[in-house]
């Protein structure tokens, strides 16, 4: 039996993902059928699929409560992966609170709510109780960098200029001070796949100071190789091991360090992030092999 497979994009990200043409050579030469569909294509059966994968649905960030409608949809269709309550957990940053809250080390945060009567004073407290000379503010439901900012420390009424049109528009925002390590050193992301660890890469710093957010699906990126240290593994693997999931089919762990050299968690990626294969030789193969076998393996 030829399997079918739905890699899930959306319309603005055609083109730009660049993990889509390995995997779909990887499908094709395990004997599969992978396929391109958006996932807010109204005319495409989910059921008609053995799998549908989330890979690039980027724009769902302005548009959660009809994202997370099509993903109960679409996993009452086909197997989703990852699954349903991995996607209602992670597509919102303040699964983080959940990780600082379970002992892991995690970059410093402060969400701001839509009903907070005075944000104002939530972030002066946030910005007195670090000293970090700037801060990143970005909304809780964000992917690819956009309408996130890096400020200077004594820059609150700009801040706040950047928080309200996300506020006003019901979109919780995170603030978090700028870790100055991520100019020397980058960003470490590791990619695990069905739980195995696969590659890692580097990010450099992607927010010039006092530069605008992107007006772009997401934010150019410089990407190279990366083999990660014994503490970042280390941190990794007992981030995943801490969820209340079994072992995913992939996840990305984002890692930056702080003042101290301890690394923290900037971000736990495990609904739509690029995976870098280009970056890991065989991981595609790898990646479909364990999708494939997934899809003949219990519903989870």
């Amino acid at each position: 039996m030829r399997h079918a497979v739905a890699l899930v994009t959306a319309r603005a990200a055609r083109g730009q993902d660049e993990d889509m043409p390995p995997l779909l050579a990887a499908f094709a030469a395990a004997g599969a059928h992978a396929e391109i569909v958006d996932w807010d294509d109204a005319s495409v059966d989910w059921s008609r699929f053995d799998a549908a994968l989330l890979r690039s649905a980027w724009d769902y960030t302005e548009r959660l409560g009809e994202f997370l409608a099509w993903v109960e949809r679409a996993a009452g269709r086909t197997r989703l992966l990852n699954p349903l309550p991995v996607v209602r957990w992670n597509s919102d940053k303040h699964y983080l609170n959940a990780l600082a809250e379970a002992g892991v080390a995690v970059v410093a945060s402060q969400f701001i709510e839509p009903a907070e009567e005075d944000p104002a004073a939530v972030l002066a407290r946030f910005v007195a109780a670090h000293e970090a000379g700037e801060f990143v503010v970005k909304p809780a439901v964000g992917a690819g960098s956009r309408d996130t900012r890096r400020h200077r420390r004594a820059d609150l009424a700009e801040m706040l200029e950047h928080m309200r049109p996300l506020l006003r528009a019901r979109r919780a925002v995170l603030i978090q001070p700028y870790l100055e390590s991520v100019d020397r050193e980058g960003e470490t992301a590791l990619i695990y796949i069905d739980g195995a660890f696969s590659h890692a890469i580097r990010k450099g710093p992607l927010l010039p100071p006092g530069g605008a957010a992107t007006q772009a699906l997401f934010a150019a990126e410089e990407i190279t190789p990366r083999v990660p240290a014994e503490d970042e593994l280390a941190l990794a693997r007992r981030i995943l091991a801490s969820l209340p999931f079994a072992p995913l089919l992939y996840a990305r762990v984002d890692l930056i360090r702080d003042g101290q050299g301890t690394p923290r968690v900037l971000e736990l990626e495990l609904t739509e992030p690029s995976l870098y294969f280009a970056r890991g030789p065989g991981s595609a193969a790898r990646f479909a092999g364990a999708a494939l076998a997934r899809v003949t393996g219990p519903q989870s």
